[in-house]
C-alpha cells in the first residue's frame, strides 16, 4: 500500500527517480494514478523546496521540488525508499503553499442563508 508523505523510486519513461506521495490518504486507495513531488540532487534553498536526508531514503543530498509536480500511475511506483517525519511533512506541505500559490487572503464567507 503506498501512503502519503512515502518517497519512492518512480518510473517516469526515460528515467527512474525518487519522489514524494502528496495526495491525500483517503484518495489513495480509489485513484489510478497519484500526485508526487519529484525529488532532485540540484538544491536551490527555495522555499518550494524541502531539502531529504538519508533518514527519508535518499542517498544523496536531495530536496523535494514543490515547482515540479508529476502525476504518477501506480503501476509504475516501483520501491519505497522510505517515509518522511512529521516535521518534514509539515514543511512539503507549507512548500506546496508556496508552489502552487495558495497564500492569497483569505476569501470571506457568504453570510448564511445568502
Amino acid at each position: 500500500m503506498i501512503a502519503r508523505g512515502e518517497v519512492w523510486d518512480v518510473d517516469l519513461g526515460p528515467v527512474v527517480r525518487p519522489a514524494v506521495v502528496v495526495t491525500r490518504e483517503t484518495a489513495i486507495p480509489v485513484l489510478s494514478s497519484l500526485v508526487c513531488v519529484a525529488v532532485t540532487s540540484t538544491v536551490r534553498g527555495h522555499p518550494a523546496e524541502v531539502e531529504l536526508t538519508r533518514s527519508h531514503g535518499i542517498r544523496e543530498p536531495s530536496a523535494a521540488n514543490c515547482d515540479w509536480l508529476i502525476t504518477v500511475p501506480k503501476e509504475r511506483f516501483l520501491r519505497r525508499r522510505g517515509e518522511l517525519d512529521q516535521l518534514t511533512a509539515r514543511r512539503l506541505d507549507a512548500a506546496l503553499v508556496v508552489a502552487l500559490g495558495l497564500d492569497g487572503p483569505p476569501i470571506a464567507q457568504p453570510a448564511p442563508g445568502s
